[in-house]
């Protein structure tokens, strides 16, 4: 059976923090003795217990401490594990005003979001923990933290999956380029050991590779922000295709007045590519949906996926009341991220075959992807540029996915 780890933040050997032993890579980085550590890990590595470890080691030396996190939700999350790992402790003092918590034997640890940097300038620091460092202002070390730690020559802990090479990949290549008092490490996820291999496994095949690579093999790319790969290798769709009896085809409709367009996109389930796209602007909505019926005639598909957000729940209730098979697609943060990383993986695995059409390939170049702090993908169209085509296309594929099934498109 393995030994708790002890931690004494009061001077009395009664009074410890026990917590759960770290796995061996994991006790890699607290042995190390380097005044900044650079951790670059995978999703699930086990970074928090990490930090938290090494902050309650320092609080029990009497230090001071700051943990820092991107967010205010984030630190509230870790504000809350510390109360909670400390609360049997006499004589602990919590300021929740400051979000501080002050130990007997002299140590601190304060919790404070990077949100708004100007904020977080003030006294000395012996150890800052900097949790998703990658997705932190980019002046946050060299500008506010860096300075609180000269007088009382304090260490840093920088823990974080890469979010391309910025700020955080410069301060890893002060460990890889052996500097002075850094030491840089390396983990994927499946560095964790508590992580079975087989849910690697599932996820792997579900991912496309830029998210791959970043989240879970912890890699620094230049090319975080592309979405689409192999996007001209997989324009190989016929033009000018035809219905085909017995054939099943599948529609995806991202609505658009003025500033946006309407997209129409349609694909054949069997044969998995796309056979015939529309987009339009400047149309009022009655004659939007006369060209979605057209459409429709002509191809009678199985399933009309239509975004609705704001526009388009009165056009598919329109719709459905002709008779039209139209179900609706409620577009969120985590639902765009689904529907958009699932026509990822498949263009880069050629499961879709793409019209060579120039404005959709355009589209699908140009689409940018934002890693987010605390986890997650932001997805859209750089300023100034329009993404109909892909929602529109993202949303025919979903169908693809699931027709047939019973699914609830909403």
């Amino acid at each position: 059976m393995k030994t708790k780890l002890k931690l004494n933040l009061t001077r009395r050997k009664k009074h410890l923090i026990r917590l759960p032993p770290p796995h061996p890579n994991q006790q890699i980085i607290l042995e190390s003795s380097a005044r900044f550590r650079v951790v670059a890990c995978g999703r699930r590595f086990g970074k928090t217990f990490v930090g938290l470890y090494a902050i309650l080691a320092a609080a029990a030396r009497g230090q001071k401490c700051w943990w820092l996190a991107p967010t205010y939700a984030m630190s509230t999350d870790v504000w809350e594990q510390m109360q909670a790992v400390t609360a049997h402790l006499p004589g602990r003092r919590v300021y929740h005003t400051h979000r501080r918590l002050n130990f007997p034997g002299g140590g601190s640890i304060t919790v404070r979001s990077t949100h708004t940097p100007d904020n977080l300038r003030g006294a000395g620091l012996d150890f800052v923990v900097l949790d998703e460092a990658a997705f932190m202002p980019p002046t946050i070390w060299p500008e506010v933290v860096r300075p609180m730690l000269l007088d009382r020559r304090g260490g840093a802990l920088f823990l974080s999956s890469p979010n391309g090479k910025n700020a955080f990949w410069h301060l890893y290549q002060m460990g890889v380029q052996r500097k002075r008092s850094w030491r840089h490490f390396h983990f994927t996820s499946a560095h964790n050991p508590l992580i079975d291999p087989a849910e690697l496994a599932v996820i792997r095949a579900q991912t496309p590779e830029h998210i791959w690579r970043a989240e879970y093999l912890a890699e620094f790319t230049d090319d975080l922000g592309q979405v689409f790969r192999g996007i001209h290798a997989a324009a190989t769709a016929p033009l000018a295709a035809q219905p085909i009896p017995g054939a099943r085809y599948v529609f995806g409709v991202d609505w658009g007045r003025t500033a946006d367009a309407t997209a129409i996109v349609v694909l054949d389930v069997s044969a998995r590519r796309m056979v015939a796209l529309d987009r339009f602007t400047q149309l009022a909505w009655s004659h939007q949906r006369s060209r979605l019926r057209a459409l429709y005639d002509h191809w009678q598909p199985a399933v009309i996926l239509a975004e609705a957000n704001s526009i388009g729940s009165p056009n598919i209730e329109a719709l459905q009341a002709e008779g039209l098979p139209v179900r609706p697609f409620m577009t969120t943060q985590p639902t765009k991220a689904d529907l958009i990383q699932s026509l990822s993986l498949a263009i880069e695995r050629a499961e879709l075959a793409l019209l060579p059409d120039e404005a959709l390939l355009g589209e699908l170049a140009a689409y940018t992807v934002e890693a987010l702090p605390a986890g997650g993908y932001r997805y859209a169209a750089p300023p100034g540029l329009h993404d109909d085509l892909v929602i529109a296309t993202a949303l025919a594929w979903y169908a693809l996915r699931y027709t047939g099934l019973p699914i609830a498109f909403a």
